[in-house]
């Protein structure tokens, strides 16, 4: 931080105000009671960590993060983080492309999905405030409980056999004429399911309704679709047809390597700014351009999740055979290496196969939906619990009549929802260690 260095010089420096002192001692104290308390987490970094989408971010994310935060930049205004504000656009500019969007795309980084998310309903309310919404049941459940904050209603449809989005179901409702917007899924929490986004787009486009396509997790997937390697069960066409949306939310604290919390929302349409409009006598002073203040629901944003994004990116581009387009790719061959373990593996078989890098699967049995809960809730604690190398993976819940159709060997009784294992692959490095982490897990099965 020598600019900051040569600031302080320039203007003079100061003494700090006694209030902020600490005794040095105290500190040691409360940071090694910290420390310790921190180390109550799971191994989020290592490979045996394939349970929820956690992953460290970057070291060059982190890195940037904490050179901003001797600052603390404020990205609500010009003023209150300029280096930062146009770091924010920029990266903003580098995303919209990597989905396909126009140039004149409208965007901004948030707090995360749910904010973005309730930013692109927001707009869509505003947009159509006689109509509602529609989404799939399978869909992130924040989109049913942003429906209700906003007021609006919330159609839910069914999902195929392949957990995406009935189209036929999805046609009954938007031909009735009192739907504003559809929200399609690229990559589910739950399965890292596909929505069949182009030919959603295509139905809703012909009955006049608007796409919001929530992409918060599976968004940095679309350069994966780029290539001409493209992996087993991956659904391009789908990533590209993302292009056609009228607005999308992708995290960048997901497959795009920064911390906690930075999500993006994207308008194709750069008018909906209007919906906006807002005024603040002491804010928007210090420049005639655009504040990101001026197009966001949020109002403190901090500019070092924009910096750190914005290092991160000039360091792995987002190219898709180069940069994160080489991370997400081995992800998806870590999800494809972990399933064929689980078809050769005695104990245990696949639930599905996977589109993404999320993979769901169940231990064999010959038995009851009743006696499968047991049995994959069962390894699941074995395998956490393991004393010398546990295994993190978490569980997901399906109908039972789902899992009958699914799995050899279990009849629908006894249960109406029952658990499956589901890991996430997230991290390249899940590549190397599939196969023996599946071993593993089979030979708790077998016992």
């Amino acid at each position: 931080m020598q600019h900051l260095d040569d600031w302080e010089q320039s203007w003079g420096t100061f003494a700090r105000h006694p209030s902020l002192s600490a005794a040095p001692a105290r500190i040691d104290d409360v940071f090694d009671r910290y420390l310790e308390r921190l180390g109550g987490n799971y191994p989020f970094h290592h490979p045996r960590y394939a349970g929820q989408m956690l992953k460290p971010p970057h070291p060059v994310a982190m890195a940037a993060y904490m050179a901003a935060m001797r600052i603390n930049p404020n990205n609500h205004a010009l003023d209150g983080g300029p280096p930062t504000s146009a770091m924010e656009k920029e990266v903003v500019a580098d995303l919209a492309h990597m989905l396909g969007l126009p140039k004149e795309t409208l965007g901004h980084l948030t707090g995360g999905g749910t904010v973005a998310n309730l930013e692109a309903l927001w707009v869509a309310r505003e947009q159509h405030p006689d109509r509602g919404f529609v989404c799939s049941e399978a869909a992130h459940y924040t989109h049913t409980r942003m429906a209700k904050v906003l007021g609006v209603r919330m159609d839910t449809v069914p999902t195929d056999a392949h957990e995406r989005i009935d189209l036929n179901a999805l046609e009954e409702v938007v031909q009735k004429g009192d739907v504003g917007t559809v929200v399609l899924t690229a990559g589910t929490t739950g399965l890292g399911v596909v929505d069949p986004i182009a030919d959603a787009i295509a139905l809703c486009r012909s009955h006049g309704v608007r796409v919001h396509v929530d992409a918060a997790y599976g968004g940095f997937f679309a350069l994966a679709a780029q290539r001409d390697d493209v992996p087993p069960n991956f659904p391009a066409a789908d990533f590209a047809a993302i292009a056609e949306a009228d607005s999308v939310v992708i995290d960048p604290h997901k497959h795009g390597l920064q911390p906690y919390g930075c999500g993006c929302v994207l308008f194709r349409d750069p008018g909906v700014g209007t919906v906006y409009a807002h005024d603040s006598p002491y804010t928007y002073f210090t420049s005639d351009d655009l504040h990101l203040g001026e197009i966001s629901l949020e109002c403190s944003r901090p500019g070092a999740a924009a910096g750190a994004l914005w290092c991160t990116l000039q360091i792995l581009p987002l190219h898709p055979t180069d940069g994160v387009g080489a991370i997400v790719h081995t992800c998806l061959e870590a999800a494809r290496t972990w399933a064929a373990a689980v078809r050769e593996a005695s104990a245990l078989q696949l639930y599905m196969p996977p589109t993404t890098d999320i993979v769901a699967y169940a231990p064999r049995i010959d038995g009851s939906a009743a006696d499968l809960n047991t049995a994959s809730r069962g390894l699941f604690e074995r395998a956490m619990t393991d004393e010398r190398a546990p295994i993190f993976t978490s569980l997901y819940q399906v109908p039972a009549e789902r899992a009958t159709k699914h799995l050899e060997g279990v009849t629908p009784v006894h249960a109406d929802q029952v658990s499956v294992l589901r890991s996430v692959l997230m991290k390249p490095e899940h590549r190397s260690y599939a196969a023996s982490i599946v071993d593993r897990l089979n030979a708790w099965a077998e016992a």
